[in-house]
């Protein structure tokens, strides 16, 4: 009999999450540290990073962390190869951090447009070139990065933002092709609103905060925590017939058409 259990623990699994100082970042690496792994928390914020380590070791979890700027490949590799030097493999590999400049395209100039490309898009491809290489080479592992509800639906000023997690779910796609046979899973998450540092403005007004909950069928904002717990399968056993998806958690946004509004609801008869 299949050990349902079992397949969603991650004792004695080695986890890296790049963005663990804050957000989505932060949630992942308590969650992966909560099912048993031992979790490198990477961010450029060293002292948030630290922080996130010491609650997962305060928890009775096991974890270090490293400053990293996730838009630098030659940073990203010092992260890939210190944790190959000090835990000799790598089972999980997390990337959540994320810019958006909020401006309808013509408003955008190069420097801003190549911040949010270098960040989102190109510091996915050193993510996934360097800690895909060592999980092809020991024939296993699993990699989540962190797309967005707006590669698929866009809203005015979010153009470029989109783009790139658009980029990100199809690089997806195509490095899950390439490793699969390798053993080696990728897949993202691909959250709609989430109360993070990121959406810290929009939270700020009442009238946008209420209209972007009205478009989920929950019709409310999500927690960091919904998300963690979605990484955290994806990264597990439980997950091992999965790669190549891009996994929403949205509570309904991109399922519909528009908020779930006009009609009146009633429960169901006895």
């Amino acid at each position: 009999m299949t050990n349902y259990p079992q397949l969603f623990s991650l004792q004695d699994k080695i986890a890296v999450v790049l963005g663990a100082a804050s957000g989505i970042g932060q949630a992942s690496a308590h969650a992966l540290g909560a099912m048993g792994a031992y979790v490198m928390c990477a961010d450029r914020d060293e002292s948030g990073a630290q922080a996130t380590a010491q609650q997962i070791i305060d928890g009775g979890g096991a974890a270090g962390w490293m400053q990293t700027d996730a838009a630098s490949g030659e940073s990203i590799a010092q992260l890939a190869a210190r944790v190959l030097t000090e835990r000799k493999r790598i089972d999980i590999a997390v990337a959540t951090p994320a810019l958006n400049i909020r401006k309808l395209i013509v408003d955008y100039t190069e420097d801003e447009f190549d911040q949010v490309v270098n960040l989102n898009l190109r510091g996915a491809f050193h993510f996934m070139r360097h800690f895909g290489r060592p999980m092809m080479k020991q024939g296993a592992g699993s990699m989540i990065l962190c797309s967005s509800m707006r590669a698929v639906t866009i809203e005015p000023g979010l153009g470029i933002y989109a783009a790139t997690k658009a980029g990100i779910e199809q690089m997806v796609k195509a490095f899950a092709a390439e490793v699969g046979s390798y053993g080696v899973r990728v897949n993202a998450v691909m959250p709609s609103i989430i109360e993070t540092r990121l959406t810290e403005p929009l939270k700020e007004r009442p009238e946008i905060y209420n209209t972007y909950a009205g478009h989920t069928v929950l019709n409310r904002w999500g927690q960091p925590s919904e998300v963690g717990a979605a990484v955290a399968f994806l990264a597990s056993d439980a997950a091992s017939y999965i790669s190549g998806s891009s996994l929403a958690v949205d509570a309904g946004w991109t399922a519909i058409d528009g908020p779930p509004t006009g009609l009146t609801q009633t429960r169901p008869s006895a």
